[in-house]
């Protein structure tokens, strides 16, 4: 009784080794596959678009589960919002004194063009809504979250509550006047050069130095 009580735990114990380890050989591929998707924007954008059209053609194909998709629309506003502001928030800034009075020495010492840091990265930000359309995606095919409920009152209040957001946003960049977008393209002179440190190449050998 003893031995087969010892052989069956060695089996558990072999079973989760092997399962944690191909947790851990999946998250490293994946990781991988993200950091390799990272500069090609368009395609990454491109494969959300084909994302969200297909959970819209699920969802009116099913012409139900408004409550999931209120819930999404409403997290991709979130996301938007964190992607438009900047990561230290001005008025913050203002409230403190001595850190308005460090920015504004900083700013008056050096003319170098500072770009717009965001609150949530682009990157983040495509993962997180690609994520959130693959996981409503899948709960679609639960019918205890079908919720019935009229949906036109829940697209009015969304369009309301998008509106209200991305008014008092507008409101805060004409304020405190920043620019999430920065359209200006770089020009380089006949003996400039682009230098090394801007590159991700650049960025490694300075980290292994």
């Amino acid at each position: 009784m003893e031995d087969e009580s010892g052989n069956e735990g060695d089996g558990y114990t072999m079973s989760d080794s092997l399962l944690a380890r191909w947790r851990i050989e999946f998250s490293k591929s994946f990781q991988n596959h993200l950091d390799r998707s990272a500069p090609h924007l368009v395609r990454r954008w491109l494969v959300t678009l084909i994302a969200a059209v297909i959970y819209i053609y699920r969802v009116y194909y099913a012409y139900g589960f408004f409550v999931v998709s209120y819930g999404l629309a409403t997290y991709i506003l979130n996301l938007l919002i964190g992607f438009l502001s900047p990561k230290v928030d001005p008025e913050l800034e203002a409230l403190d004194p001595a850190s308005a009075s460090a920015s504004s020495e900083s700013s008056k010492d050096s003319d170098e063009f500072k770009p717009f840091v965001r609150r949530l990265p682009e990157f983040k930000f495509w993962y997180a809504a690609t994520k959130a359309f693959v996981v409503a995606f899948v709960m679609t095919f639960f019918s205890f979250l079908d919720v019935p409920v009229f949906w036109p009152i829940l697209l009015c209040y969304w369009l309301f509550l998008y509106f209200l957001t991305m008014k008092r946003q507008i409101v805060h960049m004409v304020k405190y006047r920043y620019v999430p977008f920065d359209f200006r393209k770089k020009r380089y002179g006949g003996n400039d050069k682009p230098s090394s440190s801007n590159s991700p190449q650049g960025d490694e050998n300075t980290a292994q130095t």
